[in-house]
């Protein structure tokens, strides 16, 4: 499948555009007035667009979707009406553009240049591995909460685990995958760690605000997509920033 580059692309817009949605109801049902339908357009742009022109494709996307929302939602009111909770609604839609979409399509760019398939096992090894290590060691051994206010399971001995077991994982990976020194890929096993446990407890906070459990409620027992993609999103773009630096 990942052979196919336009299948993966595929498979990432359409699971962007359900997390878009769950988010965005989510918002809606807080009073807080996000417009999907130009964050669904603008994110599927900014996919997409990668494919012919990249980098700039996407960031053109993410512009041109920003400058759209803040006009939907400036007419959404009334331009004869007082003004109500504008800034805080367009700085919540820039937020979300740039943690869904933007995010997302830095996983689209690393299926592009010819090893891109094993680009992205590398994403998927170090993110699952540092997941599975977490988890394992913070049953095991999880004493020292991290940070009990946002998300109460997380331990420091659950992150020490996630560091070992991911780099690990990664180092692995891009040794034999990508052919390239052992420190490349130990420098992204500890990125992936970092960007994956921040993107958790990302979401985590964002979810405490809106006083919810899940994001969404299409995987039974496991809340929604965006509930399954919070560590992966901003792990693409330590992915592609470490790979694209280094190798």
């Amino acid at each position: 499948m990942l052979y196919q580059k336009e299948i993966w692309v595929g498979i990432i817009s359409v699971f962007l555009g359900i997390a878009m949605w769950e988010v965005t109801k989510r918002l809606r049902q807080a009073d807080i007035s996000v417009p999907f339908i130009p964050l669904f357009f603008g994110g599927q742009a900014m996919i997409w667009l990668t494919w012919p022109w990249g980098t700039a494709g996407s960031v053109g996307a993410f512009a041109a979707t920003v400058v759209v929302c803040m006009i939907w939602r400036l007419l959404s009111q009334g331009l004869g009406s007082q003004p109500v909770n504008y800034l805080r609604d367009v700085a919540i839609t820039v937020f979300v553009a740039a943690w869904i979409p933007l995010f997302a399509s830095f996983g689209a760019l690393l299926v592009y240049p010819d090893n891109g398939a094993e680009q992205v096992f590398c994403l998927m090894l170090g993110v699952t591995f540092s997941d599975i290590g977490g988890y394992a060691a913070g049953v095991l051994f999880g004493k020292h909460p991290m940070a009990p206010a946002i998300s109460p399971k997380k331990s420091w001995e659950g992150l020490a685990g996630s560091l070992v077991v991911g780099t690990t994982a990664s180092t692995l990976a891009v040794t034999f995958l990508l052919g390239h020194h052992p420190f490349v890929g130990i420098a992204l096993g500890v990125m992936l760690v970092i960007t994956g446990t921040l993107g958790d407890l990302v979401e985590s906070q964002v979810k405490r605000d809106l006083g919810i459990k899940d994001m969404g409620t299409l995987l039974p027992g496991h809340g929604g997509i965006m509930d399954r993609l919070d560590s992966l999103l901003p792990s693409a773009v330590a992915t592609w920033i470490v790979l694209t630096l280094f190798i």
